[in-house]
């Protein structure tokens, strides 16, 4: 699907215009054009990105692959950049990335990406509301798709500190399975989290820093609040991540004492026994029984041995040590 928006002195003057239309407008200097492609044919792709804009082969093939790592690249009329947004996979209990791709020039962006991304839908319905704000000009329309799109890390973020605040609130309750999958699903979201966010902390670093020329000196400010955002959802992470080493060396300590606690019932219960086993060895008990002169007599001693094995499994199933 390819959608397009012409702004002029941040009005919204037209949507979704044909693509011979959208090449004659970008000779007009007064005139601000984002194309949005969202899981494009390759040929639609191509005639786009080539054809009308001319973008760079290296670039185009950046777009058409997967790339895992976030970048920036700039060319002679225009910037290339690759982002990531975080997704939740439910079967696979851990966040995967959204690729999104933006070509940023003087007088227009492109958008590229596979998937549906919230973060278009809200700019879109931004614009709608209010064009004059966030459709001055590329630098700031593509500073409101990164602002949306790094509002996607805050509901995970939240989700794995409930997930970690219950977890702690119930660690004494916890089955000792249990809590040992879910400590290790969590550190694999967080770390999951941490991998999509800490890498673009440099692509939006550069941009705050006003290495390029093709964003405004006074919108430095708004991606260094960008940049902020990230720096505090990778401390987050950080804390997390020590968080669930704390929680896992407490359930540990715990199932020492536990252990402990059973050694040493068992180390009593052997102690008291071990008379028993003494005398009964010493003398090897060679005198007469009256049990042996009952009926089934080995019948018996296997019910005896039967019932204190059962008592001793139910004593030990009690406790919680089975």
């Amino acid at each position: 699907m390819i959608r397009s928006f012409v702004f002029s002195q941040g009005k919204l003057v037209g949507e979704n215009l044909g693509l011979d239309f959208i090449k004659t407008m970008l000779f007009d200097d007064d005139a601000q054009i984002w194309v949005d492609l969202e899981n494009p044919t390759d040929a639609e792709a191509t005639n786009l990105l080539d054809q009308i804009f001319n973008f760079h082969p290296l670039a185009i093939e950046d777009c058409l692959l997967v790339s895992e790592q976030p970048k920036i690249d700039e060319y002679d009329r225009y910037l290339f950049m690759i982002l990531h947004a975080p997704n939740f996979e439910i079967k696979e209990r851990q966040f995967s990335p959204v690729e999104l791709d933006l070509f940023i020039g003087k007088n227009f962006l492109v958008s590229f990406h596979r998937a549906p991304m919230q973060c278009i839908a809200n700019t879109i319905d931004r614009i709608r509301k209010n064009a004059a704000a966030v459709a001055r000009a590329p630098d700031r329309l593509s500073y409101t798709l990164i602002d949306f799109l790094l509002d996607n890390f805050e509901p995970a973020v939240d989700q794995i500190s409930a997930e970690i605040t219950d977890m702690e609130q119930n660690i004494l309750s916890i089955k000792a399975t249990h809590i040992l999958e879910d400590v290790i699903e969590l550190k694999n979201e967080v770390r999951s989290v941490r991998q999509i966010a800490n890498p673009q902390r440099e692509v939006i670093g550069r941009i705050a820093r006003g290495e390029f020329k093709l964003v405004r000196p006074h919108l430095l400010p708004y991606y260094r609040d960008l940049l902020d955002r990230l720096k505090r959802t990778t401390d987050l992470t950080d804390m997390y991540r020590e968080s669930l080493n704390n929680l896992l060396q407490v359930h540990l300590n715990l199932q020492q004492m536990q252990v402990n606690q059973v050694i040493k019932v068992l180390t009593v219960l052997a102690t008291l026994s071990l008379p028993l086993v003494a005398v009964t060895s010493f003398y090897g008990m060679n005198f007469a029984m009256p049990e042996l002169k009952w009926h089934y007599p080995h019948l018996w001693v296997l019910a005896i041995t039967l019932f204190f094995t059962g008592m001793i499994y139910l004593f030990l199933k009690q406790k919680k040590w089975l």
